[in-house]
């Protein structure tokens, strides 16, 4: 039976600012050994240390055919369509491969999607398909149902989707994981899931969330309720986790090594807690991370919402104490934000991110 559990490179262990190989390389040796063997990364991901890890840990250590690896082109990297050719090849270079098994128009909305239509970087996508760089082309998509009804009609040449799927998103009027994900059964397109735990989020609940989930009366984790649920749906190909420990890689693992579907009172369990979440009044950040990179304030704006939904969402008495920790060593402050709206151009769940720190100011300033 097929693994469906995917090892994402945006959340790796760290030392600082730099990956700790030997972390990452105890988790890939477990994940293989495991029979697991999908890998999904970006140049973007931790500050470019994504790849370079992926050559570090993988590559350099496995046979090309044993192991499978995503990797996506993402906007900022490319103005023009002669661009994407030298891009994609340093992309090879920096992971150790000769080729990608699956390459993904990463982060489509209609703003991102028309600087690919007017790049044609799928049809030059194409052409590197052609020439064997690429085996399988895709788009990772963050829009509603019916922007990727216009992009998989107007580029039936895509294989396969990424979508962000949860069971907090699934009924989400923003997000709407379900009905992204039924344009992709339309089209008969094989699902790639981003985001199973909402970036955490559905790993440290709330106390009356766990105790519909400890109701069930098992032993198992809250991690694994969330990626069983995105992987019992027909289609999906691989669940994406970005695992940033050994200890989170494990738990995934030997419950995903023979996975079972939610069962009945499982799924009944689960999407309560999505509707108690969804009427919590939270943020909705996924901590992607794309945010920070061009802030001029270098405010840490994932990490002030996380601190935002402890205090809101699960009465955390210390979100202030990590709000100051955030905020410190020349990171700014909610309330220093220029209103650049850099942050938002690029924010794949589309959060009016100015008007939510002034939010998080109100609350802790």
């Amino acid at each position: 039976m097929e693994k469906k559990l995917g090892f994402g490179f945006m959340r790796l262990p760290m030392n600082g600012n730099e990956v700790d190989y030997e972390e990452v390389n105890k988790m890939v040796d477990y994940y293989m050994e495991q029979g697991f063997n999908y890998f999904d990364t970006a140049h973007g991901y931790l500050n470019g240390e994504s790849e370079v890890a992926v050559r570090e840990c993988v590559a350099k250590r496995y046979p090309r055919e044993s192991f499978v690896l995503t990797d996506k082109l993402t906007k900022p990297y490319f103005n023009s369509q002669k661009e994407i050719k030298p891009f994609m090849e340093k992309q090879l270079k920096t992971c150790g491969v000769d080729y990608f098994d699956y390459y993904l128009m990463h982060a489509q909305d209609r703003n991102t999607y028309q600087h690919f239509k007017d790049t044609n970087a799928y049809e030059e996508c194409l052409k590197l398909k052609d020439e064997g760089k690429i085996k399988h082309l895709g788009i990772s998509f963050h829009d509603n149902a019916e922007m990727l009804e216009q992009i998989i009609s107007e580029h039936p040449e895509v294989e396969i989707v990424q979508i962000q799927f949860n069971y907090v998103d699934y009924e989400s009027a923003s997000v709407q994981s379900k009905k992204v994900y039924e344009v992709c059964r339309k089209h008969n397109k094989p699902v790639l899931v981003m985001e199973p735990v909402k970036g955490g989020g559905l790993v440290n609940l709330p106390e009356e969330a766990k105790k519909i989930l400890d109701e069930l009366g098992n032993k198992n984790s809250y991690a694994s309720y969330a990626v069983r649920f995105a992987a019992s749906f027909d289609g999906m190909f691989k669940v994406l986790s970005g695992m940033s420990n050994f200890e989170q890689l494990k738990d995934n693992v030997d419950y995903m090594k023979d996975f079972k579907e939610l069962d009945e009172k499982e799924m009944e369990a689960v999407l309560k807690v999505g509707e108690l979440l969804r009427n919590m009044g939270g943020i909705p950040c996924t901590v992607c991370r794309y945010c920070t990179e061009g802030c001029p304030m270098k405010i840490s704006i994932p990490d002030l919402f996380s601190c935002y939904n402890a205090k809101i969402q699960f009465k955390d008495w210390n979100a202030g104490y990590y709000y100051n920790v955030h905020t410190q060593d020349g990171h700014g402050k909610a309330s220093q934000c220029i209103k650049c709206g850099l942050c938002e151009s690029i924010c794949p769940q589309h959060l009016e991110i100015r008007d939510l720190l002034e939010k998080v100011a109100e609350s802790f300033e």
